[in-house]
């Protein structure tokens, strides 16, 4: 078969052009921004976000109107709580640390049972992480943490490990290093002063 110089022509430059675009297909594909993963170490619970039911950050609380009942708060929610699954309540549930820093406080305190401070760097911000509803006795006496370190076990619920609270992780952030381990503030200009968990773990 005999091809006229013209259609070689025409055949190599469109050759050429299917192999021009199927190179630029690959690459941008190869380049497409993907969706941003969280990533599992600086998450304080297994599963994290879809823990997070019943009491965000900021959501107004009232004895009336709280998706916990009954309640014993009111108030502005300074953090986010973490929820336990059904199969969850009779074991363990580690705790994690959100962030790479030193342990400031443990001790019981009322509305928590367990609470555990740590103070920490979280994008160039110094803050004072706050884990609630913890066993104390399963945290170590003093030291620091990182990002993914165990720091201890969630306490049992309605228990005093837990101040009669049901099972499961209060995470606050709050700015600055002095310890504030206020769960609800009274005022919504007053949570300038923390920091939404998911913000972070995004």
């Amino acid at each position: 078969m005999i091809v006229h110089p013209r259609n070689k022509k025409i055949l190599f430059f469109s050759a050429f052009l299917l192999i021009v675009g199927f190179f630029f297909l690959m690459n941008n594909k190869a380049t497409a921004p993907t969706e941003q993963t969280t990533n599992a170490s600086n998450i304080p619970l297994e599963n994290g976000k879809e823990r997070i039911t019943k009491k965000p950050f900021g959501i107004q609380i009232s004895k009336a109107t709280s998706p916990v009942q009954p309640e014993k708060f009111s108030g502005y929610h300074t953090g986010a709580d973490f929820e336990t699954f059904a199969n969850e309540q009779n074991k363990d549930i580690q705790v994690r640390a959100i962030c790479e820093g030193d342990l400031v406080l443990k001790k019981i305190a009322t509305g928590y049972g367990g609470v555990v401070v740590q103070a920490c760097n979280i994008k160039e911000q110094i803050v004072t992480v706050i884990y609630g509803h913890l066993k104390v006795s399963s945290v170590k006496a003093e030291g620091s943490f990182k990002t993914g370190d165990v720091i201890g076990v969630l306490g049992k619920g309605y228990s005093s490990e837990t101040d009669g609270e049901r099972k499961h992780l209060h995470l606050g952030i709050h700015k600055g290093n002095s310890i504030n381990i206020l769960g609800y503030v009274q005022k919504q200009d007053d949570l300038k002063n923390w920091i939404d968990p998911l913000d972070f773990l995004k």
